[in-house]
């Protein structure tokens, strides 16, 4: 690692630190200020003022607002993030519970659209103008056409209810242990789901990144050279034409969290997304701190790893 390197990661660690707490304190002020409080969810049903008065007490929600975030984040910088207001375990072991499902199904759904739509982007640019560039294009259009939710429940209405071929949601049949089979067989629609709509977006910007390579002199001189065709595609022109889609695939991570949490709410797979929305339903203040806070550790992480992945692409790059 030169030393420009070493440089420009501490200082964008340094940001990423500034952000997070940028991002945490405007989640914190927007959900106190939200409507609605625990102490409803926390009662069940019709109670007096006294009463709510002492639950916001017994959570601390009754000091003042700088004050909770204060005590929040000083707890969270040691690894505390506190504990459900609806079930009283640690809002980390939660996290920790659901982490694995998450990263399977956005892990799966990641490596399904990247194997599908680079060589499908580059079959279009390659083949440009002819069939195969239009089928490939429908595809692309018809990915980013249709919302993740509404596309799994074609999905289920196809493959499950129509054809009874894969199970509607869950991780296993009821009753059932989720062993490995069973979790694979449950794991097919929502990876679909999630990873049709990645696969869209990667295609369409492989297949433009690399028409773009394919018209620079390099390539021209490496055709009029005798070159073959397959070499100056997959040697010359398609390098660099995947340095635009690592961007992509580094940007595209806010989307996938995102897809996640309607894909999971839509097959009820047990994983982060799926508790963000209870917690949100039940206005679970220590759960979605600390959801929101690892998704945006995850964003940020993200984007400073497809940086330095472009000096493994590009060595023309250079951070000194």
């Amino acid at each position: 690692m030169t030393r420009g390197l070493a440089r420009y990661i501490a200082k964008r660690l340094g940001f990423a630190a500034l952000m997070l707490v940028g991002v945490s304190l405007i989640l914190f002020t927007l959900m106190r200020l939200a409507p609605g409080g625990p102490e409803a969810v926390l009662i069940g049903g019709e109670f007096s003022q006294e009463v709510a008065a002492q639950i916001r007490h017994r959570l601390g929600l009754d000091r003042p607002l700088l004050v909770q975030y204060g005590t929040w984040a000083l707890a969270a910088a040691r690894g505390d993030l506190g504990r459900s207001f609806k079930t009283g375990d640690p809002v980390a072991t939660l996290i920790l519970d659901r982490l694995g499902p998450t990263l399977q199904l956005t892990g799966a759904a990641l490596v399904l659209a990247l194997v599908v739509a680079v060589p499908l982007g580059v079959l279009a640019a390659v083949r440009r103008d002819t069939l195969w560039d239009t089928l490939a294009s429908a595809v692309s259009l018809f990915g980013v056409s249709f919302p993740s939710f509404w596309l799994g429940i074609m999905l289920i209405l196809l493959f499950s209810e129509a054809l009874h071929l894969l199970p509607p949601s869950g991780v296993s049949e009821y009753g059932h242990e989720a062993d490995l089979a069973a979790r694979l067989r449950h794991a097919v629609l929502p990876t679909l789901t999630l990873g049709l709509i990645q696969m869209a977006a990667f295609m369409r910007f492989t297949r433009s990144s690399l028409l773009e390579v394919l018209r620079q002199d390099y390539v021209r001189t490496a055709r009029a050279k005798g070159v073959p065709g397959g070499r100056v595609i997959w040697r010359h022109a398609l390098r660099n034409g995947l340095i635009p889609v690592v961007t992509v695939v580094g940007l595209s991570l806010p989307t996938l969290v995102g897809g996640a949490v309607l894909t999971e709410t839509v097959f009820a797979w047990p994983g982060i997304g799926r508790l963000a929305v209870g917690a949100v339903f039940e206005r679970d203040y220590p759960v979605i701190m600390g959801v929101n806070l690892l998704v945006a550790t995850i964003v940020i992480a993200a984007n400073l790893l497809t940086d330095l992945a472009y000096c493994l692409i590009d060595p023309r790059i250079s951070y000194a």
